[in-house]
């Protein structure tokens, strides 16, 4: 009895993401079970309401979100704006401080982006999170995208902000398209833990990290948010995370492979990243 209770305590304390190791499962397969999770209503339409206010306005900080949510009659604080700021990875890109928080053991790299030119495919890639406001719950969407192409090299959905989810994206990426040379993030701790900077390092990439108020190196990722909330997310009423991966699945095929972009001079992303310099051979 007392080695039953011991198995049953170690279960109940044991992470996802150690269970999911054990098991052999992939983390970013497994999701909450909404009848089970209890949300506020009120807190989801206050954080589908900044949402939309972010891909509108980015430069805004929590002051202003505050004064827009009591405009429309929220009873709220600032504090509560900046909690769910950071819980919806809100960042305005205002030039400012501190915009990520890394885990306080992890290492930050150096910025290796300033005055470099980017000149063809793979020589850059970026990455970023956003936030999927779900009926009951939320998804959080990690993509990587080349950013001499605009091209999206992967993409994954989670209902958790961990790291496993961002390490599948990227392996993902590297095996279907090869390395580049530098691979620049913010600060945030999924991307400087050592689980995900190993994959990096590993695969010989050089690893560049934004600086306080370097808010422009995202810009092409965080267009693509926007593109993707008024285009796909804010348009449709996912009712399942299959049906939003589904669905998130066909507008990015269609960016990649269909949509004519006006700064790449009306090529797509596929034709610019196919017809650029030879890149480096694929990983095994």
């Amino acid at each position: 009895m007392a080695e039953r209770k011991r198995v049953i305590k170690e279960s109940k304390i044991m992470s996802i993401n150690r269970k999911c190791k054990l098991l052999e499962v992939n983390r970013s397969s497994l999701y909450y079970k909404p009848v089970d999770v209890e949300v506020n209503q009120e807190e989801m339409d206050i954080m589908k309401y900044m949402d939309k206010l972010h891909q509108k306005r980015p430069h805004y900080g929590s002051r202003k979100y505050l004064a827009y949510l009591r405009k429309e009659g929220y009873v709220i604080n600032r504090k509560r704006v900046q909690k769910l700021m950071r819980f919806m990875n809100i960042r305005s890109t205002a030039p400012k401080p501190n915009t990520s928080k890394p885990g306080k053991q992890n290492k930050i790299y150096p910025y290796l982006l300033r005055n470099l030119k980017v000149e063809r495919a793979n020589q850059v890639w970026s990455t970023d999170i956003t936030y999927i406001s779900m009926p009951v719950g939320f998804l959080y969407l990690v993509a990587i995208i080349d950013l001499y192409s605009r091209k999206v090299m992967s993409w994954r959905l989670s209902n958790s902000m961990d790291t496993l989810f961002c390490i599948d994206g990227l392996n993902e990426a590297i095996t279907t398209y090869g390395t580049p040379d530098i691979f620049n993030t913010d600060q945030g701790s999924q991307f400087t833990s050592t689980d995900f900077t190993d994959v990096l390092k590993t695969n010989h990439i050089r690893i560049s990290m934004d600086g306080k108020g370097r808010w422009i190196d995202n810009v092409f990722i965080e267009r693509l948010w926007r593109s993707l909330k008024y285009e796909e997310v804010y348009l449709k009423a996912y009712d399942t995370p299959r049906e939003a991966k589904e669905s998130i699945g066909e507008w990015m095929r269609d960016y990649n492979q269909d949509r004519l972009h006006q700064s790449l001079e009306y090529q797509t992303p596929d034709s610019v990243y196919l017809n650029s310099e030879p890149k480096k051979e694929m990983a095994a």
